[in-house]
C-alpha cells in the first residue's frame, strides 16, 4: 500500500501543477556568478563548498580556488593510491552505467571525432547486482501496439546482428550475447484476436517478420500448448527472442573505455545550479556541476555541459535533485519513474517444450521460456493491481506468487508443466512510469542541459540500444534522427497526454 501511495502522490503531483509557467523561486538554485546569499553575505559557492571553519565539505570543481595545503595533501595521496580520480570538469556526465546509460557513452564517443567531449558515467553499483538490466529475463520482440516502440526494438535487433562493427576489438573473437532468435508468441482470446491481427499488420508495415497463427495452427505448430480459450495467436519469425544483457553491458563497457569514456564508482547526490543568462526566457536555467559521493564518502564537484539521467529505477530521485517536482510552473512535475519489483523464477521440467519454443505470454499475462538446455526454464508475471504490488525495500523473492499465480495458470496452458521443480529464483527492478508505462526522452524544458532517458517499464533492456543512440544525436546536434522519438518527451506529461501500451508484459 506504501508503494500504492506514493504512485498516486505522483499523478497527483501531474494533475494539481499549473499548465502555466511560473516565476522560479531561486530557493536552492545556488548562482555561482558571484551571487551573495543575503543572510551572511557570502556566495553560495562558499556555503555550499565550505564549512564555517573554512574546510572543504566537497571537492570543488575546476576553476575554484583551492587551499594550497588541502591541494598539495590531496596530490601526494593520489601517488599512492589507486583510487580512479574523479575529474574536476566534463562535457558530458552520464548518471546510470547499466545498458541505456553505457548505450549513450558508446554512441556518442563512438560518432565524436577527436575526442572532443569527455565523457564521464557515474555508476553507483560497478558490480551490477542491482542492475534492471543484469537481472533481467533478456527478452527482446518488435510486437508493440505503439509504432516508437516497434522501431526502437527492430533498432536493437540491427545493432546486435552487427555486434563485431559496433563492439568488436583487434585481435580479439566478437562480443557473444547468445541471441536465441526463438520469437515471442502471443495468444489471444476470442475477444482480442481481432485487435492482435491489427497490430499485427501494422508491426510488418514497419518491417517487422510476424505473423498470426489460428488456434488450430498453433496446436499443429506446438503440440505442447493446450489452446483452451485461445482463438489465435502472433509469433514473431525473425529477430525475436532474448540475449544475455550481462555481455551485452560487459562489451559496451569495454568499448566504451577503449574509447577514452570514464566509468566512476561513486553515486550522485546533488547539483549545482544556475540561471542560463540574465534574460533567460521562462526562467530557464542549467545544471553547472555534478555533486558525487565515492566509495569512501568523499565528496566531489564536477563542472559539466550536460547531463544525461539513466539511473533506471532512482531516475525520479535524480530529477529531484535536479530540480524536478521542488518548484512551480513546469518544475511543479515531478519525474514519475519509480522503482517496481519484479520476480523470474526458474526450474526444470523433464518432459516439457523444445528446443523451438518461443517465449510466450499467456492471454493471463504470464510468460515462460526455455532457459539453456536440459530441461530448464524461466517465468514470470506482473502484478493484477496495485494492492499486489511487492514492497520494493529489498530484493527478496515471494515465493507464495509463483505457487498461487503462476504456477496454476502455467500448468493449464502447458500441460507438462503440471510436475515441475522450481530450482531458484531472483527479483530485479523495472523503471516505472506511472504516467502511462512508457519512455520519457530528450531535454526538461526548463532545465535545459538536463537530458531524460528513463521510465520505459520493463522495455529498457530491447530499447536502450535505440534510446542511446537518439540521446547522441539529440546532444551531437543531428539534422535527422534515426527514429523519431519526440512523443516521448517530458512535455507530454506537462501536457497530461499519454502514450498507451497494449503489450505490456
Amino acid at each position: 500500500m506504501r508503494l500504492a501511495f506514493k504512485n498516486l502522490k505522483y499523478l497527483q503531483q501531474i494533475l494539481s501543477s499549473s499548465r502555466k509557467w511560473q516565476p522560479l523561486s531561486l530557493s536552492g538554485v545556488r548562482s555561482f556568478s558571484g551571487k551573495k546569499d543575503e543572510s551572511d553575505g557570502n556566495s553560495y559557492e562558499n556555503d555550499y563548498i565550505y564549512d564555517e571553519e573554512g574546510n572543504e565539505k566537497i571537492r570543488p570543481g575546476a576553476g575554484k580556488a583551492r587551499k594550497m595545503g588541502k591541494f598539495f595533501k590531496e596530490s601526494i595521496s593520489k601517488m599512492f593510491s589507486l583510487k580512479e580520480e574523479i575529474p574536476r570538469s566534463t562535457d558530458l556526465v552520464i548518471v546510470g552505467g547499466g545498458l541505456v546509460g553505457s548505450a549513450v557513452a558508446f554512441f556518442v564517443a563512438h560518432k565524436q571525432t577527436n575526442r572532443e567531449r569527455e565523457i564521464m558515467v557515474i555508476e553507483r553499483d560497478p558490480m551490477y547486482t542491482t542492475a534492471s538490466s543484469s537481472l533481467s529475463a533478456g527478452g527482446i520482440r518488435h510486437q508493440f501496439s505503439v509504432t516508437e516502440n516497434v522501431q526502437m526494438s527492430m533498432f536493437t535487433t540491427k545493432f546486435l546482428r552487427n555486434i563485431k562493427f559496433f563492439l568488436g576489438l583487434i585481435d580479439q573473437p566478437p562480443p557473444d550475447v547468445q541471441f536465441n532468435h526463438q520469437g515471442y508468441l502471443f495468444l489471444a482470446t476470442p475477444e482480442k484476436a481481432e485487435k492482435l491481427e491489427e497490430l499485427v499488420k501494422m508491426q510488418k508495415y514497419l518491417g517487422a517478420e510476424v505473423e498470426m497463427f489460428s488456434a488450430e495452427m498453433l496446436k499443429q505448430r506446438f503440440p505442447w500448448l493446450n489452446i483452451d480459450g485461445i482463438e489465435a495467436g502472433s509469433l514473431g519469425l525473425n529477430g525475436e527472442g532474448w540475449f544475455d544483457p550481462h555481455s551485452l553491458l560487459a562489451a559496451l563497457k569495454q568499448r566504451n573505455i577503449g574509447l577514452g569514456v570514464r566509468y566512476i564508482d561513486a553515486e550522485v547526490i546533488g547539483f549545482t545550479k544556475k540561471l542560463s543568462a540574465p534574460e533567460t526566457i521562462g526562467n530557464q536555467y542549467v545544471l553547472a556541476s555534478v555533486i558525487s559521493r565515492d566509495t569512501d564518502g568523499d565528496m566531489f564537484e564536477t563542472n559539466c555541459h550536460q547531463v544525461v539521467n539513466c539511473a533506471g529505477p532512482w531516475a525520479g530521485q535524480i530529477g529531484e535533485l535536479a530540480g524536478m517536482g521542488t518548484e512551480t510552473g513546469a518544475l511543479s512535475i515531478p519525474l514519475p519513474v519509480v522503482p517496481r519489483k519484479r520476480f523470474i523464477y526458474a526450474y526444470h521440467c523433464h518432459n516439457g517444450p523444445g528446443i523451438s519454443t518461443p517465449l510466450t505470454v499467456d492471454i493471463t499475462g504470464t510468460y515462460f521460456r526455455r532457459e539453456g538446455l536440459g530441461g530448464m526454464y524461466i517465468c514470470g508475471a506482473s502484478p493484477e493491481s496495485e494492492e499486489e504490488e511487492p514492497s520494493i525495500e529489498n530484493l527478496d523473492v515471494d515465493y507464495e506468487f509463483f505457487n498461487e499465480k503462476i504456477w496454476p495458470r502455467l500448468a493449464h496452458r502447458i500441460p507438462a508443466f503440471e510436475n515441475i521443480k522450481l530450482k531458484s529464483a531472483w527479483a530485479g527492478y523495472y523503471d516505472y512510469n506511472v504516467w502511462d508505462q512508457n519512455l520519457i526522452i530528450g531535454p526538461h524544458p526548463v532545465i535545459t542541459n538536463f537530458l531524460l532517458a528513463n521510465g520505459m517499464s520493463g522495455h529498457g533492456l530491447q530499447q536502450s540500444i535505440c534510446v542511446g543512440n537518439a540521446i547522441s544525436e539529440m546532444i551531437l546536434n543531428a539534422d535527422t534522427y534515426t527514429v523519431d522519438l519526440s512523443r516521448f518527451n517530458f512535455d507530454r506529461i506537462i501536457r497530461r497526454e499519454k502514450i498507451l501500451e497494449d503489450f505490456i508484459v
